[in-house]
């Protein structure tokens, strides 16, 4: 599913050259739920975007669903990323003057017709409990309620994987219990889990953690 080999990532910084991975080798199979922990500026959310086919290693290789990723043209990354992948992230990334709605079909721009559409994300807003928000905007909308927009839209386009940066960081604990267990849901049906966390709670629900620091795997341990 996921395969990593040899991967660094160096970003120019004001005070020389960062190399926020350095050397990581990672396989991830079909199937698996894997939390990535490390302490802050360790490479885990780099690692988890060059994972999702949005930031080009600086070297190494990155195969996703059999696909050398970043040897496709940008256009075909991007509809190999809209098509595969489904993206969770701890400040939600929903588009503050778009409807709740127009938010969860938003993975849809980069696939043809045909695909999932108003349908489908209205039967996913019902399911996350939002099918009396569709037309709100995200500035009224709980914290929980965001996120749960935010799932709605990962899953809309029916991905293999999903990747998850700090789901639960705003959470209250029940809707961080509520979080997970949705990326348990998709995991049990056969699809695949790639969390980044620095909480207990979320690396409970996975199969597999894997510890990074300054750049490098240190561990990958079953939970």
């Amino acid at each position: 599913m996921v395969d990593l080999e040899n991967v660094t990532k160096v970003y120019a910084g004001p005070k020389g050259a960062v190399r926020a991975l350095d050397g990581v080798s990672l396989r991830v199979e079909a199937g698996e739920f894997v939390a990535i922990q490390g302490p802050s500026g360790s490479g885990k959310s780099t690692l988890l975007l060059t994972i999702g086919v949005m930031v080009r290693p600086t070297s190494g290789g990155v195969v996703v669903d059999g696909t050398d990723v970043y040897a496709l043209p940008p256009g075909a990354r991007a509809r190999f990323r809209a098509e595969h992948i489904g993206f969770v992230f701890q400040m939600f990334h929903l588009v503050p003057y778009l409807t709740v709605l127009e938010n969860v079909l938003l993975p849809t721009l980069a696939r043809p017709s045909g695909h999932p559409g108003q349908a489908e994300a209205s039967a996913l807003l019902e399911r996350f409990g939002l099918s009396h928000r569709v037309d709100h905007r995200p500035s009224e909308l709980s914290i929980g309620e965001r996120q749960r927009a935010a799932m709605a839209r990962a899953l809309l386009n029916r991905p293999t994987l999903i990747l998850a940066d700090e789901p639960t960081g705003n959470l209250d604990p029940d809707n961080a219990t509520a979080v997970m267990n949705y990326l348990t849901e998709f995991h049990e049906a056969g699809g695949t889990v790639v969390v980044v966390t620095h909480e207990a709670l979320a690396a409970q629900y996975a199969q597999r953690s894997v510890r990074i620091r300054e750049g490098r795997i240190e561990e990958a341990n079953q939970a």
